[in-house]
């Protein structure tokens, strides 16, 4: 299991990450269209072969699963996995916005033991290991309790309106910081109703639950972590009074989608 030194050595390789992207960070540099809608740059690649290089001389045992990686089923048979996202948020990297962050997750067996986000633009760190909490920058961090939903805060550029009972506050393009907003009592409510990618979320998802934070996918089942397809039907990370009216309510979308 994960302790905190090995937490603390995987932050310092993060932070060396998050300090490359940064030199880059509003110059120009090469970037281009892996697909419709999903931007890459060589800023991506070069933070991913630096995670890869030093988190692989850290634990050689590790499997690696990236999203600037081809994946390999391997990664299946190893104990423990580094799930990784080199700059989550690209579009606000390219942007020249600060809602981006380096994404890293140690998964044992399945379950998330370290997350580490490092947000060096905006000068935050997030820190969390399985069964001893969650930090920013060194302090504590706890959700809020909120127990009503309408009014819940949710990191929105603007809300349709079927939530319109909701109030947005500011989103980072980032799922990895939105799921962390909820974490830090910033916001109330992150939730997509869209398949997505593990690396996206392992690291938030623990630091969110280590501080108290209900985390689960789309419907409230929970999340599993190294899978085959290294992907779940969305993910919900909530205040815990108000998952059940969360979930209720995606369901509800869900229904209507698929009419």
């Amino acid at each position: 299991m994960a302790d905190a030194g090995l937490a603390d050595a995987v932050a310092a390789i993060a932070e060396e990450a998050g300090a490359l992207a940064l030199r880059h960070w509003r110059t120009d540099f090469p970037r281009w269209e892996k697909g419709p809608n999903d931007p890459v740059s060589q800023v991506d690649l070069d933070v991913n072969a630096l995670l890869h290089a030093r988190l692989s001389a850290l634990l050689p045992d590790a499997g690696w699963l990236s999203e600037e990686t081809a994946d390999n089923a391997d990664r299946l048979a190893c104990g423990r996995v580094w799930v990784v996202d080199p700059i989550d948020g690209t579009r606000d990297f390219i942007r020249g916005r600060d809602g981006w962050a380096v994404s890293v997750a140690l998964v044992e067996h399945g379950r998330v033991t370290i997350g580490i986000l490092d947000a060096p633009a905006r000068n935050d760190v997030w820190q969390a290991v399985l069964g001893h909490g969650a930090t920013r920058n060194g302090a504590a961090i706890h959700v809020g309790d909120r127990r009503v939903f309408s009014g819940s805060r949710v990191p929105s550029d603007g809300l349709p309106k079927a939530d319109r009972d909701l109030v947005a506050v500011a989103k980072p393009n980032s799922i990895a910081l939105r799921i962390a907003m909820v974490a830090a009592d910033e916001a109330d409510l992150v939730a997509t109703l869209r398949w997505g990618y593990e690396w996206d979320v392992a690291a938030a998802a623990l630091i969110a639950a280590e501080a108290g934070a209900t985390v689960t996918d789309a419907f409230g089942a929970p999340l599993a972590f190294n899978t085959p397809r290294a992907q779940a039907f969305g993910v919900l990370a909530t205040a815990p009074g108000i998952h059940a009216a969360a979930v209720e309510r995606l369901s509800e979308r869900a229904r209507t989608l698929s009419v």
